[in-house]
């Protein structure tokens, strides 16, 4: 089963490229030299894009982060370490200079797009050093304790 689990060229990272090129941004594919191996590399602007599954990454409060019922455990130590890792990566991308975006899946989906894709560029042309899309509500402290709530920490 996990082995047929696409880890590029996911269909929401096909979406979110093609608006971008699109709307005139050039950008590089899975640099293995950067850390976490980013999806979208943005020389120009010193920026990289990671276009996280709300399964696999955890999104925070969204109908697409669910967690098997089978083998609960195993899940829940795999979620913890990708979580873990997606947070490394970016926080070893922000101490290098990279300024760092991640794109929710769920975001992807459905009338959103135009306006996050401008959210998108409006952040590429500024100097924030972190986006998040779909930009979310703070975390309530009853969703902080429970692995299926978690979301990458924000060490930028």
């Amino acid at each position: 089963m996990m082995a047929g689990i696409k880890g590029r060229n996911t269909k929401p990272e096909l979406v979110l490229r093609r608006a971008l090129h699109r709307a005139g941004f050039r950008y590089r594919l899975h640099r293995r030299d950067l850390p976490g191996k980013p999806d979208l590399v943005l020389p120009r602007f010193g920026a990289v894009v990671f276009v996280h599954g709300c399964f696999w990454h955890r999104h925070r409060d969204c109908r697409f982060c669910t967690t098997p019922k089978s083998n609960a455990e195993f899940w829940l130590k795999k979620f913890e370490g990708n979580v873990a890792r997606d947070a490394a990566a970016i926080e070893s991308l922000c101490k290098s200079g990279w300024r760092v975006a991640i794109v929710w899946e769920c975001s992807l989906r459905g009338v959103d797009l135009d306006q996050h894709l401008r959210t998108l560029a409006d952040w590429l042309g500024g100097r924030n050093q972190l986006l998040e899309l779909p930009v979310r509500a703070p975390p309530s402290k009853l969703s902080d304790r429970n692995l299926d709530s978690a979301a990458p920490a924000r060490p930028c």
